[in-house]
């Protein structure tokens, strides 16, 4: 099995040789690349070519968020982790309308990062609990004041809207697989094509965007 190939975003030193230190101790796991701001970081993942970005908010030159922009606009099939130690609701949801699949707290980056990482590996969007309440929140709030656009028809086949409906719940591509008896490529296959359809590049804009226009 070919490892995950992780590259970590982080201008404190210690925090990225502890991560590194963290990522030896998974034989599936490979560190691609180490690097202390973004300025480059399209140019970077280019030569590194990791499955995984570890991303910091709060760097030097160019904040993570933008970064995160930019790597999913060249980059769109990799997923990256957003790593902060704030919980600020307009950061946390900036980030995940940028394209980020996932969110976790620098304090539980010892407990929780391998758990994360396996499980965006799997196709899933892993959050710190208290982050996944605020981006839901944010996301009813939202919803709850945009009218769907008008004459929006993006073509979703049937089985298409029940992957999707299995994504907004927050299943796994592996779960998406287990609940709607197909394999797990065959859930893959549907979810590029959902991306094409609804023109986003996340799981976490299609989830945005079927819940700002009531697609499921």
């Amino acid at each position: 099995m070919m490892p995950i190939r992780i590259a970590i975003f982080d201008d404190n030193n210690s925090i990225r040789d502890s991560i590194a230190m963290l990522l030896q101790t998974e034989k599936e796991f490979e560190l691609a690349g180490s690097f202390a701001h973004v300025l480059d970081c399209v140019d970077d993942l280019k030569t590194c070519k990791p499955d995984i970005v570890l991303m910091d908010i709060e760097m030097p030159g160019m904040n993570g968020i933008e970064a995160v922009r930019l790597i999913k606009q060249a980059l769109p099939d990799i997923q990256i982790l957003m790593q902060t130690v704030f919980e600020d609701d307009d950061r946390v949801f900036d980030s995940i309308c940028a394209g980020a699949s996932g969110y976790i707290l620098k304090n539980q980056l010892n407990s929780r990062l391998i758990h994360f990482i396996k499980e965006l590996k799997l196709g899933g969007s892993p959050m710190s609990p208290s982050i996944a309440r605020k981006v839901l929140t944010k996301m009813q709030e939202i919803s709850a004041v945009l009218k769907p656009e008008a004459d929006n028809d993006y073509k979703l086949s049937s089985r298409e809207k029940d992957v999707l409906t299995c994504i907004v719940n927050g299943l796994s591509h592996k779960m998406i697989a287990d609940e709607l008896n197909i394999s797990y490529e065959t859930v893959r296959s549907h979810v590029k094509k959902i991306y094409e359809k609804l023109h986003v590049v996340s799981i976490s804009q299609a989830v945005f965007k079927a819940l700002k226009e009531k697609l499921v």
